[in-house]
């Protein structure tokens, strides 16, 4: 099976696969690697691994070098001329009167091509843009249209849980995201409360729902009547990341109960949760 390592372009990208060839890469390593239009720089983040064939679409392309110092060097100027290019771009925007809002620019690694990334509500005829752009900044110019998802990921910046944007620092795809989720875990269904600074559904959401899933299927539901060696109690409470049950007893006692001692049981919290949903 072909070697692989897993290189990105921007912190919390995506990943692509490279033949690291007979260079011993690991992860943080910078690398120097061929692009979809020119030549990238980029930053190992998976380790050297075999790959099934079938899992690859084409021939992996080869790193071309482990990045040098005047590699870095060279990074560290196009920083300085996206920023330039980035403030060049806003006021033609403005000048052009075009409905958009300028999220990123990115430069090449090797100067062939700089891109622009935008928001807008619909479609924006940026022709004009684009030769004002080229004729200033004498490189190809490209215009990328995202999303709001697209956007947060790029800025970056803090969730609710007060913690770097998931988006920003380690997930390179979005994944579906549905108000079942929130449901399923029972939580507000308030839009303030489950949405992030995208103003869509918080990808977070996806991470312990099927740790959920599996706890309502066998969890009894809220108020229902169990036996604990032998005493009655009622259900009054979940503690669904430790798996377990809170019961209180007929004496006023509380319990913190194994779901493991409950499951099986009839009238189970997910007829609750189907109930519900209808």
């Amino acid at each position: 099976m072909p070697k692989a390592v897993g290189v990105s372009f921007r912190q919390g990208g995506k990943v692509y696969l490279y033949d690291p060839e007979d260079l011993q890469l690991v992860p943080g390593d910078e690398v120097v690697v061929p692009a979809a239009r020119g030549v990238g720089y980029g930053t190992v983040v998976s380790a050297i691994r075999e790959v099934p064939g079938e899992e690859l679409s084409e021939t992996l392309k080869k790193v071309m070098r482990r990045a040098t110092a005047k590699d870095r060097e060279r990074k560290r100027q196009n920083a300085s001329r996206e920023q330039e290019a980035y403030r060049t771009a806003r006021e033609m925007i403005q000048k052009h009167g075009l409905p958009m809002k300028l999220v990123d620019a990115d430069y090449m690694f090797d100067g062939s091509s700089i891109i622009f990334y935008f928001t807008a509500d619909g479609r924006v005829d940026f022709r004009e843009l684009v030769k004002d752009l080229a004729s200033t900044l004498r490189t190809r110019i490209e215009l990328r249209q995202v999303g709001v998802r697209d956007e947060a990921k790029m800025i970056g910046g803090l969730g609710p849980c007060g913690r770097d944007l998931c988006c920003s620092c380690f997930l390179s795809d979005f994944d579906p995201v549905s108000i079942k989720m929130a449901k399923e875990q029972d939580l507000p269904l308030n839009p303030n409360k489950i949405s992030g600074i995208c103003g869509r559904l918080m990808c977070c959401l996806k991470y312990e729902v099927d740790a959920y899933e599996d706890f309502n299927s066998r969890a009894p539901r809220m108020g229902s009547k169990v036996e604990i060696e032998g005493e009655k109690g009622t259900v009054i409470g979940y503690q669904v990341p430790k798996g377990r049950v809170i019961v209180v007893m007929e004496n006023g006692s509380r319990m913190d109960v194994p779901l493991s001692q409950l499951a099986g049981k009839k009238d189970s919290r997910v007829k609750k949760l189907k109930r519900k949903k209808t």
